[in-house]
């Protein structure tokens, strides 16, 4: 009997070994997903953090202090937006050397905004005086904005400039990014 390793043409083979076909098939499958997973990655990464050089997607927020914030409302000034969670280990050790920054640059054009992404306010609220942070915290409850700036890992930090254009894009945290915000915040300050 006459067989044919294309596992495609299982049903056409006399007699084939059914568990012979089967396994073909999940090769056939296993690497057909794994050929289209290797094509969207490029794409995956594209839609994983907002785009440099692009405009920066506008929203309106309410703070900790009861305002509502409308980013469009901070042209002419340069953004440092970074997006948290009280469960993040990461983002406790980061906010007190963005409070830094944000005391040291203010005064040159700087708003940085904290985007607390997890509910409820009141954790944030609570973690936010402990950390003694003086920035404005937006609440982004239902994840709406962390949706629009597509969040991978936390935290995000978006440096936007004076013309509300992304400029750079930062995920995670490790020490000494602080060193790369201050100079990025230089530099956007400078234009």
């Amino acid at each position: 009997m006459q067989q044919f390793e294309n596992p495609m043409l299982c049903s056409v083979v006399r007699q084939p070994s059914l568990l012979r076909c089967r396994r073909q098939l999940q090769v056939s499958a296993l690497v057909a997903l794994a050929t289209v997973l290797t094509l969207l990655a490029p794409l995956h990464r594209a839609l994983a953090e907002p785009t440099i050089g692009q405009p920066a997607a506008d929203f309106a927020l309410r703070s900790l202090d009861d305002a509502n914030v409308r980013l469009s409302e901070h042209r002419g000034e340069v953004v440092l937006l970074n997006f948290w969670a009280t469960w993040c280990g990461p983002c406790r050790q980061e906010m007190p050397l963005l409070n830094d920054l944000h005391v040291k640059y203010q005064r040159a054009g700087l708003t940085l905004f904290g985007v607390n992404i997890d509910a409820p306010a009141a954790q944030a609220a609570e973690m936010v005086r402990t950390l003694k942070v003086t920035y404005p915290i937006l609440i982004d409850d239902r994840q709406n904005v962390g949706r629009l700036y597509a969040i991978g890992s936390m935290p995000l930090t978006v440096l936007i400039d004076r013309q509300g254009v992304v400029r750079y894009v930062s995920q995670g945290f490790k020490p000494g990014y602080e060193k790369r915000y201050a100079d990025w915040l230089r530099e956007l300050l400078n234009e």
